[in-house]
């Protein structure tokens, strides 16, 4: 099993999430975050006042999947997130070494 964290573009939720359920993934947290990388920010002038913006607005997506969907999903995350620009964000992938249902107790569930 495995659990992939990525960091997208806010507009790019409903094209990643339109490929997942295309490949038959609907289990997936959704989360509001604020970020910096290597798009660093901006600055912009705001009644007379330069204000710098140094964390931006992201989305983090969780998604607990077994390692026959992995690939798929991955490609999923990729094709829905890319703009080619940069700040498209980042997917990393950990393992996990188990996981329960509470509702039911059932074992190595995904």
């Amino acid at each position: 099993m495995k659990l992939i964290i990525a960091y997208i573009r806010p507009e790019q939720l409903n094209a990643v999430k339109q490929a997942l359920y295309a490949k038959g993934v609907y289990s997936l947290s959704v989360t509001n975050v604020l970020g910096s990388g290597r798009q660093k920010g901006f600055t912009e002038t705001y009644r007379g006042v330069v204000m710098e913006v140094n964390l931006l607005k992201k989305v983090r997506i969780e998604i607990g999947i077994g390692e026959d969907k992995l690939e798929a999903v991955l490609d999923c995350l990729k094709n829905g997130a890319r703009t080619g620009k940069e700040g498209d964000g980042v997917i990393f992938v950990q393992d996990v070494v188990k996981s329960i249902r509470i509702r039911t107790g059932e074992d190595g569930i995904l």
